[in-house]
């Protein structure tokens, strides 16, 4: 018990840049009263996951086995699937990691981290934990600008992160740009290429941001589980480049970071790509409907970006708000993105869902805009 007129005692305090930081946060699942949502907020698969990777993990583990710290076998898989050395690939627990890992090695006090205007909300918070200043480039449309990114590169700045395709708007920068950009940065500024979303691209592009990396010391090339694999609550990712980076990301990822469940459900994904193809159909086909539906709204100020991730970015900018179509989606049974924290407060991003579930998306958009259902 403290005396009367004692000091009260010191307790410990925080670098000054961890108050900049606010948790990341996920997409909503429940409505305002908490009645359960169909969940199109999140960008997971609606087809769920392959029937190989729900076998695997049918099969069991003993827990009291730590896992392969290295996940050899599903580097190697992963290598083979894509073409690349298994030597120059770092698993880790989702991208997410193996992201603040590569920022953490090569940013700190004093440094920038710079990304587009509209990017994966993380982004900051890569570079906040590691006290360097986030910086974003101006928009296009949107999407990401090469040119834009270019003019914002400082002495200061040491990764480029670019999502690609982008989140939350899905914009996809083409391969060649991507290598402009880099072509553009200074060799000791380091550019990650996020594929978080890659598998939904046409399979000819998927390989080019690969050979980025595997030409220049100053490329990582990330990718997930989490979308087209369906594996999201097993956390598994991935990223791969030059030996030294793959080295710095090694250094600092944790030890025994991918659980074994999620390195035998991702191996046996990896060897059902049907299920990735006829996840990459069943969006393609789903996404272009949301999108003719949106295009038919648009004399009552409804428009979508372009999109080529498991998702559409749609603006409101009419009588009817993003606010009242999201409130409209949740009377349907839906939960979707309202991100005015991204500067998106005109915009909702709604997860391309069941087929069942975007006609009744549709049905609810049509409806709120006075449309015949």
């Amino acid at each position: 018990m403290s005396k009367p007129n004692s000091k009260p005692l010191a307790k410990p305090q925080p670098k000054p840049w961890i108050a900049q930081i606010h948790a990341y946060v996920p997409g909503k699942s429940k409505s305002a009263s908490g009645k359960p949502l169909v969940k199109l907020s999140a960008n997971e698969n609606p087809l769920g996951s392959s029937p190989a990777a729900l076998a695997a993990l049918a099969e069991g583990h003993n827990p009291a086995d730590y896992p392969d710290p290295d996940a050899r076998a599903l580097r190697e898989k992963i290598a083979e699937v894509h073409g690349l050395d298994p030597d120059r690939i770092v698993c880790g627990t989702g991208s997410g990691e193996l992201l603040h890992c590569a920022v953490q090695a090569l940013a700190g006090q004093g440094n920038e981290v710079l990304a587009s205007r509209y990017s994966f909300s993380l982004y900051p918070l890569l570079a906040h934990k590691v006290g360097a200043q986030a910086v974003f480039a101006e928009d296009n449309s949107y999407a990401a600008s090469v040119d834009n990114l270019l003019a914002a590169v400082t002495e200061r700045t040491r990764v480029v992160l670019l999502d690609n395709p982008n989140n939350p708007v899905g914009s996809f920068l083409a391969p060649s740009e991507v290598v402009r950009l880099h072509a553009g940065l200074p060799s000791d500024v380091l550019l990650i290429v996020d594929e978080a979303y890659g598998e939904y691209v046409d399979p000819a592009l998927q390989h080019a941001a690969f050979e980025l990396a595997a030409a220049n010391e100053n490329v990582l090339v990330s990718r997930t589980f989490s979308k087209a694999y369906g594996l999201a609550s097993e956390r598994v990712g991935w990223v791969t480049g030059a030996p030294h980076l793959i080295d710095l990301v090694n250094r600092l990822r944790g030890a025994f970071n991918v659980s074994v469940s999620g390195q035998k459900a991702a191996l046996a994904a990896l060897g059902d790509q049907a299920f990735v193809a006829a996840t990459r159909k069943h969006n393609m086909a789903e996404r272009a409907r949301l999108a003719e539906a949106v295009a038919a709204l648009g004399n009552h100020g409804l428009s979508a970006s372009p999109s080529e991730a498991n998702f559409l970015l749609v603006h409101f900018d009419g009588a009817v708000t993003a606010a009242g179509a999201l409130e409209a989606l949740s009377d349907a049974g839906y939960a979707v993105r309202h991100l005015p924290g991204q500067g998106l407060p005109r915009s909702l991003r709604i997860t391309i869902g069941k087929s069942e579930d975007m006609t009744r998306v549709i049905a609810a958009l049509r409806a709120l805009c006075g449309e015949a259902v």
